[in-house]
């Protein structure tokens, strides 16, 4: 696999390695010990979702408080997306910054989203499946929503038409509401976190 690090740090994107024949092609989508080796701490894996969406249907911005974090690797099975990865760590020297990134499933890319990074996406398909493995387990109450359209992030989202959202992510807050909320991360409380899980390596 190819790793490199996003304009948000403690985000990659990786190109895996594809190996073709008459048949078609096989990869590895997901290795741990490469993926941990490359970024510098493990990648625990606990939980597994998918996601299937219309064309134009926008997910996120989604995020989960710290404790008790959740880190994701996101893919396309099937479709295409144009995903977004935001630091919203306070504190951060990089606070409001964004990256754009156009998956496939022909491609096989995948992002890693650190926990205290906030992640979003724009099916460009009809049936677009998306896969995401999950650091921790669902814990009602803990994640926290942001507004995809909040003029202080000012996102490319290059919309064609209204897009369908949920009920949850159409009134989703403000950055500065969450702020306020203290539904945002502190970034030292970040880094002591991934330190602590390099650690566990």
């Amino acid at each position: 696999m190819k790793v490199r690090e996003m304009a948000v740090p403690d985000a990659f994107h990786i190109t895996p390695h594809k190996i073709g024949d008459v048949r078609g092609s096989f990869y590895e989508s997901f290795r741990h010990d490469r993926l941990a080796e490359e970024i510098g701490r493990p990648v625990p894996v606990v939980q597994v979702n998918y996601s299937v969406s219309r064309r134009s249907t926008l997910r996120g911005l989604h995020g989960t408080l710290l404790p008790p974090g959740q880190a994701k690797v996101v893919c396309v099975v099937r479709g295409a997306v144009l995903d977004i990865v935001v630091d919203l760590r306070l504190g951060s020297p990089t606070f409001g910054v964004h990256e754009v990134n156009w998956m496939t499933s022909e491609s096989g890319d995948t992002v890693f989203v650190a926990e205290g990074l906030v992640h979003g996406f724009l099916a460009l398909t009809d049936d677009t499946c998306v896969s995401y493995l999950c650091t921790t387990e669902f814990i009602p109450g803990t994640q926290v929503d942001i507004d995809p359209f909040d003029a202080e992030l000012d996102l490319p989202w290059q919309l064609s038409e209204t897009p369908l959202m949920s009920p949850k992510d159409s009134t989703a807050v403000s950055v500065a509401a969450a702020r306020e909320a203290g539904r945002l991360p502190r970034y030292e409380d970040c880094l002591a976190h991934y330190a602590e899980l390099r650690g566990t390596r």
